[in-house]
């Protein structure tokens, strides 16, 4: 068996330090504020002074990674005779894995003596970081470059992700609600509660008349699809309201003893669009 790398993105929102550990390389996502000449990788700026800026009244906006970015990245990996694994940013969110796609359909040319595989995850932050570790876990089994790649292709429709988001506004700045309905949900104090589909989308589900309503309704979502709610693994990810993290995972484990194995930031390139108080719960399902 040849010897393989699984390759990544940073809207996996899993931290450098972490990803070096698992030996997963990745390429950055950028963003930049409005009228800020400079842009910014994903990990560039501490998480918590990105969020302080944005509840400034800080625009920011994203770009995904090029063709000739990630034939850049790859090509090295090829070159010392190891056989690639790319895990992607969903395509219903971002147009990064098809850059990934693109680049590796030409190295594959390039090398047809190396295999060059990409998963278009369907997921975001820490439900694709979660995707990642567990491609991590049968590499490390000894689980050969194919078999991991249809593995994830299969899990990614059980991988479940219900958040919630503190603000409208981001909502209503990506067209994901009306600005009426976001002027209403504030005044009111709704709180959405959202997921990803299978096609990798964001879905308005339900609404939530407070914070601690919509952490409720989360749980219940967990309650009602995971596949076994008292063993994991389960991630979860917020946008620099760790309290919220933590009583979260409080109550998932008060109500059905799972230990929630990692908490991590809602990165920039993601917390962009869903803004700061954003909370997100990730887990396997029965279905997505």
């Amino acid at each position: 068996m040849s010897k393989y790398v699984i390759y990544t993105d940073s809207a996996c929102d899993i931290e450098p330090e972490l990803l070096e550990k698992w030996g997963v390389p990745f390429v950055s996502l950028t963003y930049r504020f409005d009228g800020d000449d400079h842009e910014y990788s994903n990990s560039e700026v501490p998480t918590a002074q990105f969020y302080a800026r944005m509840r400034a009244g800080g625009v920011a906006k994203t770009a995904a990674v090029n063709v000739e970015t990630f034939k850049d990245a790859f090509e090295p990996i090829l070159k010392e005779g190891n056989d690639l694994l790319y895990l992607g940013f969903s395509s219903g969110l971002s147009n990064t894995c098809n850059a990934g796609q693109l680049a590796a359909n030409e190295l594959a040319e390039a090398y047809p003596d190396r295999k060059v595989l990409v998963v278009d995850t369907l997921a975001a932050s820490a439900g694709f970081g979660l995707l990642v570790y567990m491609a991590v876990q049968k590499r490390d089994a000894g689980v050969p470059i194919e078999e991991v790649a249809e593995y994830i292709n299969e899990q990614r429709f059980h991988l479940c992700h219900w958040f919630t988001v503190d603000d409208l506004v981001y909502l209503k700045r990506g067209g994901r609600i009306s600005p009426a309905v976001a002027l209403v949900g504030t005044v009111l104090g709704i709180k959405p509660v959202l997921h990803v589909d299978n096609e990798g989308h964001l879905v308005n589900v339900t609404k939530a008349r407070n914070r601690k309503a919509s952490l409720k309704e989360i749980v219940n979502r967990y309650a009602e699809l995971a596949v076994d709610p008292k063993s994991g693994p389960v991630f979860i990810s917020h946008g620099d309201c760790i309290d919220d993290a933590k009583r979260l995972t409080e109550m998932l484990q008060a109500q059905y003893g799972v230990n929630v194995e990692l908490i991590t930031y809602v990165g920039p390139v993601i917390g962009a669009h869903s803004g700061p108080g954003t909370l997100a719960l990730f887990f396997l399902g029965k279905e997505k």
